[in-house]
């Protein structure tokens, strides 16, 4: 190795590590006043929600940045001890980082008529407000499993695994709660249900289920044939992927049900526009927009045949710095580690 290349890895080893970044930036509006919106909803499911706001709102030129859960909670933490600019809006699917960031004073409060319609599992401390209502659910490729195979409970999905195990060899798959806040807060969710959490890892285990990044890609498995099932999807995104040969269940032990958070940072620019963003995602009009795009779920029992008593609605609340301690989250990783035999921890 020469001298030259020596120094320009050195160089390297000295510069701090790369800050996160977005995935994907959408522009909409073309008004005097800039409002900075982050956002780990895909720009594809949220667009028409966010051109009807535009629309009302003709003063705003509003920049939509799409970021991965972990990158966003990093980058947020980053802008609230003042190492960049901050975001006026964020909206995330990971509550328990929101939970986090309101708790460590990133946030700032806002109260309106519209928030005050919000159930005490939505809001908290007027700081942060739950938006929508998506279920976790298990997600099923129609063609290659019948309607007597497919499992409706965590329970039926155990029997399954210890029955036929070659049938889901690798073709059972999840999200890696290592790269995804979301993965990680329905992982944490399960485990607070103590009967089957630790059989249903050790038949992930048996059977070699995948762990992977993210819910577009789990989904398109799930459609081409690689994998028969997804475990703890969010439906949202099964019904925006509209693949014919994809079809859900709601499990009816129980479901996860979530409701991103929406947060106005402490150090917004524009905290005006994003509590009228706020209000505006509250009404009628943005909610019958957000059900179409998959993001509002009806939840009445007459509709999905869920029991009530199987609802489990995710609370904006201070239980959820719990998923945020580091002795748990190490203990979480390390187990969903060993089950998917993966080979770092980070």
């Amino acid at each position: 190795m020469t001298r030259l290349v020596l120094i320009l890895l050195c160089a390297l080893a000295l510069l701090p590590p790369r800050a996160p970044a977005q995935e994907a930036v959408a522009r909409f509006g073309g008004g005097a006043t800039e409002m900075l919106m982050r956002s780990t909803t895909d720009i594809s499911i949220i667009r028409p929600v966010i051109e009807r706001f535009s629309a009302l709102n003709p003063d705003l030129a509003i920049t939509y940045e799409q970021w991965g859960s972990n990158a966003l909670f990093e980058q947020s933490r980053a802008d609230c001890r003042g190492d960049g600019p901050a975001a006026d809006a964020i909206l995330s699917s990971a509550v328990q980082q929101m939970v986090w960031l309101v708790n460590a004073a990133c946030a700032q409060p806002y109260q309106s008529d519209a928030t005050q319609t919000l159930a005490p599992t939505r809001q908290w401390r007027n700081e942060l407000w739950g938006v929508t209502t998506e279920p976790a659910v298990i997600a099923y490729n129609r063609r290659l499993l019948s309607a007597d195979q497919v499992p409706r409970s965590r329970f039926e999905l155990l029997d399954a695994l210890r029955e036929r195990p070659e049938t889901f060899r690798r073709r059972i798959a999840t999200y890696d709660i290592a790269e995804s806040g979301l993965g990680f807060l329905f992982a944490y969710s399960d485990s607070l249900e103590a009967t089957t959490f630790g059989a249903l890892l050790e038949g992930f285990a048996r059977v070699e289920a995948v762990a992977t990044c993210c819910s577009a890609e789990i989904i398109a498995g799930v459609a081409e044939g690689r994998y028969l099932i997804a475990y703890n999807v969010l439906g949202s995104y099964v019904l925006n992927a509209k693949q014919a040969d994809v079809g859900l269940v709601l499990p009816d032990d129980y479901t996860l049900v979530l409701s991103r958070g929406f947060m106005i940072p402490r150090r917004a620019r524009q905290a005006g526009a994003a509590a009228r963003l706020l209000d505006f995602l509250l009404t009628a009009e943005a909610q019958f927009l957000l059900t179409q795009a998959g993001l509002a779920t009806e939840m009445d029992a007459s509709e999905t045949g869920l029991a009530v008593s199987a609802r489990r609605n995710i609370p904006l609340s201070p239980a959820l710095l719990v998923a945020r301690d580091p002795n748990r989250r190490d203990l979480l990783l390390r187990f969903w580690s060993d089950t998917f035999r993966q080979a770092e921890i980070p």
